[in-house]
């Protein structure tokens, strides 16, 4: 050991911080996990009943959290109407439709009321969709009924620094979109046939939610955003409110005295260790990661 020590004094030092870096951080994680769990025994209004607030934020990547939170709360009997708060430009496809179909699940057995602060546009009006009521302020960025698909295209990019690609293919449209050449007109086709398929459907959903005829709905849903007051000129929600607002509808809705409604969240892992903080903070990566590749998406994109 005094060999090691003489041989490899900045080493030692190093694994000697190390050891107490992670003496600290066992600390501090005993510490915060006892003052949890001893704040959570004694939550006086565990099982007072009240309205649900469920918070859809962000760009729609993945439909996971939203949709175990949902399920939550149709099983909680203290949960007596849900506000489903959306701050979102849309996103994913696949992401916005499963948030919507299971919004209208969980309407089906208690009132959700959908509360859209300054954005709820494409794939988080689609959320909206499945509530009872639709709430947005007067100034709220709304609609942007629509379909999009972007591929890049590096061909410029790749001649530049010499890059060359090699395709070996079973089919013709196997490489479609691939970055390093443009769309071919068939490929061109194929792409557009898909968007209005996905685009009827989520027309589809809108006649049917908003009890509306698909025609329509095809005259509102060229893209365009909509303000709030807008929005409820043509018909795509139902009142002009704030967060406050909504909370007071679904109170109503929900049997509830609506002038102090007790609000419950969705349940948090409360015990606390380093080794949760690090995956936790993984998994938030993996949840709103971007993807690089292309994506069908119900998205506004007029900020960027």
């Amino acid at each position: 050991m005094s060999s090691f020590r003489q041989k490899h004094p900045i080493l030692l030092g190093l694994f000697i911080l190390t050891g107490i870096f992670f003496l600290f951080l066992g600390g501090i994680s005993l510490l915060i996990s006892s003052l949890i769990s001893h704040t959570s025994t004694t939550d006086i209004f565990a099982n007072k009943e009240g309205v649900g607030i469920i918070e859809l934020r962000g760009l729609i990547v993945s439909s996971e959290q939203i949709l175990k939170q949902l399920a939550e709360f149709r099983n909680d009997s203290n949960v007596k109407s849900i506000v489903l708060r959306i701050e979102s430009p849309g996103g994913a496809v696949g992401a916005a439709q499963e948030i919507y179909q299971e919004v209208k699940r969980t309407n089906g057995i208690k009132p959700v009321v959908a509360s859209m602060g300054s954005m709820g546009a494409s794939g988080g009006y689609y959320a909206a969709l499945g509530a009872d009521n639709i709430v947005a302020n007067p100034g709220t960025m709304t609609g942007s009924i629509g379909v999009i698909v972007k591929f890049p295209n590096l061909e410029g990019l790749f001649e530049k620094i010499g890059y060359k690609s090699q395709v070996i293919k079973s089919g013709p449209l196997k490489d479609a979109g691939a970055s390093n050449r443009p769309l071919t007109e068939e490929e061109r086709k194929i792409m557009q046939d898909l968007i209005d398929n996905v685009y009827h459907q989520f027309v589809r959903d809108i006649a049917a939610a908003r009890s509306m005829s698909e025609e329509a709905v095809f005259e509102l849903a060229d893209g365009r955003i909509y303000t709030g007051e807008q929005a409820l000129e043509v018909g795509l929600i139902d009142s002009l409110g704030n967060f406050n607002d909504a909370i007071t509808l679904a109170a109503d809705l929900g049997g509830l005295d609506s002038k102090e409604p007790h609000l419950i969240y969705p349940k948090v892992d409360r015990k606390f260790s380093i080794l949760n903080l690090l995956t936790n903070a993984e998994q938030s990566l993996v949840d709103n990661f971007v993807p690089l590749y292309p994506i069908l998406s119900f998205e506004w994109t007029g900020v960027q």
